[in-house]
């Protein structure tokens, strides 16, 4: 995009703007949840549509002049159904994001202090599956269920188990930190055998799960959530699917519910992604994610690194810095920052620190497939991570809590004049320049 009414009205916004690009273009975005939407996406994010209210939902609006509006938010949830196999559904395409969207499933059919079953949140869960912290922890009754102590991996009789003995109202599966295949059948049959509800998160996995690279949750699940910006290319947004006797209670939690007026927009920029993901490209794209992820995975295991559950089925992985100390996540995550490859620090299962200093990173290949990089790329940005994982992750944080930030803060300050830094973020400049960025176009 070239941003030109901007630069003339707002150059303070478009430097920022361009700064940002460049980061982008000349480093290696490997936090998973992240990804390039198309041109066509950004272009109908960045439309007219972005005038117009339309609080409620087609056919039946508290705003005048939808009429388009409508056959854009129609379009788009067709569009959902087809490019997701999910016949026999309803569709909301109006969450706002991926947060308010669960929180609104939990609104719609439960009532505060009933009890809903995740995984434990420092096992791959997400803060909105429970944590103590967040809305949904706070008014419902979460019981996690854990993965197995060796394999790392989902246990389904654990699961089925602890079911069984706490009868919840909503059993919920699909992960922000797990870097295995889920068995959508399993968890819905287990939900159905204690008169529960199954609930998926799939916000990482709905692009495989389109593309035919990992098993769905249709038409096993009773509702099923997603993100549109992650493995799937889309805006920074969210869909509810539910069977039609949930429809009702569902529409009427996300409006008038949790929000207001939705973003037709982003809307239009969703229905653009789920075409793209309908395409042969888009399915030779997810297989690639799936090679690439593979091969990097094999070249950091390759340099001595250890992955949680040893490897990765789908865009993600994990690696454990246990072996070099615990809470080293962000010492790490800085510094491959610093030499221009963004990953994020996570926990890691039964991490024994607090989710701040994680002992854990988190990274995947997306964006990177987005680009066009295969998989000697990947041979080559693994060689790349594990040279500063192993130099960085033997870094100990104080025990003394109060002086954590202080040690983060001076370890940052040297960063940049340290010489294997400067040494790795020229070969990742270098690497990334061959490729180009989705929706970026930087003046010349």
């Amino acid at each position: 995009m070239k941003y030109e009414a901007l630069k003339k009205e707002d150059p303070e916004i478009y430097g920022l703007i361009q700064k940002e690009a460049r980061r982008q273009k000349e480093g290696l975005e490997m936090i998973p949840s992240e990804n390039y939407a198309s041109s066509a996406v950004l272009e109908a994010m960045g439309s007219i549509l972005n005038v117009k209210y339309a609080e409620g939902y087609p056919g039946k609006r508290y705003y005048g002049g939808n009429i388009y509006i409508d056959e854009i938010e129609r379009l788009c949830q067709k569009r959902a159904l087809k490019a997701f196999g999910a016949e026999g559904y309803h569709v909301n395409v109006q969450p706002l994001s991926g947060s308010p969207a669960n929180l609104a499933v939990y609104f719609a059919l439960l009532t505060p202090g009933d009890t809903i079953m995740s995984l434990k949140l420092d096992h791959g869960g997400h803060l909105t599956h429970g944590s103590p912290t967040n809305f949904s922890g706070k008014n419902y009754n979460f019981v996690f269920y854990p993965v197995d102590p060796k394999l790392e991996t989902l246990d389904y009789d654990v699961i089925e188990k602890l079911a069984a003995e706490h009868k919840p109202k909503i059993i919920l599966s699909g992960y922000t930190a797990y870097p295995r295949s889920i068995d959508f059948e399993r968890i819905a049959k287990i939900a159905k055998q204690v008169g529960a509800i199954s609930m998926a998160d799939i916000s990482h996995i709905s692009g495989l799960i389109v593309g035919g690279v990992h098993s769905s949750p249709f038409p096993y699940t009773d509702v099923v959530m997603t993100t549109t910006h992650k493995t799937l290319r889309g805006p920074r947004a969210a869909m509810l699917f539910c069977r039609e006797e949930f429809k009702d209670q569902i529409d009427k939690a996300v409006f008038p519910g949790m929000q207001g007026g939705p973003h037709e927009h982003t809307i239009a920029g969703i229905a653009v992604a789920l075409r793209e993901a309908m395409t042969d490209g888009f399915k030779e794209y997810v297989a690639q994610i799936l090679k690439n992820a593979t091969t990097l995975a094999k070249s950091l295991q390759g340099q001595g690194l250890k992955l949680v559950t040893d490897g990765t089925d789908n865009h993600l992985m994990l690696i454990d810095l246990r072996p070099f100390a615990a809470g080293s996540g962000i010492f790490v995550e800085k510094a491959l920052e610093e030499a221009e490859i963004s990953v994020n620090k996570t926990t890691v299962p039964n991490d024994p620190m607090p989710p701040y200093y994680p002992s854990g990173i988190r990274l995947g290949p997306p964006a990177l497939t987005s680009r066009g990089m295969k998989e000697q790329e990947m041979e080559q940005a693994g060689k790349l991570i594990a040279r500063i994982v192993k130099e960085f992750a033997k870094i100990k944080l104080p025990e003394e809590k109060e002086k954590r930030a202080a040690s983060v803060k001076e370890f940052s300050a040297k960063l940049a004049d340290n010489s294997l830094i400067k040494e790795v973020k020229s070969q990742v400049i270098e690497l990334a320049s061959k490729f180009p960025v989705p929706g970026i176009d930087l003046p010349h």
